[in-house]
């Protein structure tokens, strides 16, 4: 009986669509037992692609992090580097413009600064080697930097320009007034000695090398006034200047050998080092 009732409602759903709408009325007990009876599966593939999916962007984010942090040291190169290429540039671009007084420029690197705070001495990588001299002349991109006061094998000791023991031949560019710069090297400035109150200087004078003592070539900036204290109760004015090299910046420094071509006759004493060939 059971069979030939299956078979009728087989033929009579088949042809006539007749148990539609009883189909449809039992899907709505028999989809949620489905729904429940699947329901340990599906929280079991969602957990296992949760957690998959967890782990993979931990994987990528550790990834790119590493990746971040490759690509931002070697934009910290990269800036290093834009930065050293900049002064390089700067530094042959200043001795362009005194050509005729060098016969030959090297550029040397700062290897070590003295830390000494009654000093201002620095250490660069050329020696007698490179054919470096003592007191030879120190520029930057600037002006006028230092002399070298000591010569080794490998690497020579720099005497910078506000060192104490240091004094530079300058004159006013506006008038040409002589004068002598000494070192300040608390204050990494220099000042001018022996000048009168009524002297002509004035601040924002731009102080250029005198090409006097044999040293630094003529014309070189050296500093620009910015202070000028006077008292009549003292025989002589205090003028500070600040150098218009930046001598705690400057990885590179130009060493220069001085042709000494356009000294006066009466200074002809001023021979500087044997002549060199241009490179």
């Amino acid at each position: 009986m059971l069979a030939f009732v299956s078979v009728a409602l087989m033929v009579l759903d088949h042809r006539f669509a007749a148990t539609s709408n009883l189909r449809s009325a039992l899907s709505l007990v028999v989809d949620p037992i489905r729904y429940l009876v699947n329901l340990p599966t599906d929280i079991y593939n969602w957990a296992s692609d949760s957690l998959t999916t967890h782990n993979t962007l931990e994987e990528e984010n550790q990834t790119l992090r590493i990746r971040n942090q490759l690509l931002e040291t070697k934009l910290q190169k990269y800036s290093s580097l834009v930065a050293e290429n900049s002064n390089l540039r700067s530094l042959l671009k200043s001795v362009d413009q005194y050509e005729d007084q060098f016969q030959r420029v090297l550029v040397a690197e700062i290897l070590s600064v003295d830390v000494d705070p009654f000093r201002r001495q620095i250490v660069i990588n050329k020696g007698t080697g490179d054919g470096v001299y003592v007191n030879q002349p120190i520029v930057g991109a600037q002006g006028v930097m230092g002399k070298v006061v000591n010569v080794g094998p490998l690497s020579s000791t720099v005497m910078l320009i506000t060192d104490p023991s240091h004094s530079l031949p300058v004159q006013v560019n506006r008038n040409g007034v002589r004068a002598i710069a000494v070192g300040e090297p608390r204050q990494n400035e220099l000042s001018i000695i022996h000048q009168p109150n009524n002297a002509d200087i004035r601040v924002g004078d731009l102080l250029v090398t005198s090409g006097l003592g044999c040293v630094f070539p003529s014309g070189y900036p050296a500093g620009r006034v910015i202070k000028i204290n006077t008292n009549p109760s003292l025989p002589f004015a205090e003028i500070i200047v600040e150098p218009t090299a930046e001598l705690d910046r400057n990885r590179e420094v130009l060493l220069v050998w001085p042709s000494h071509r356009r000294l006066n006759e009466d200074e002809t004493a001023c021979s500087g080092p044997p002549k060199v060939k241009k490179p």
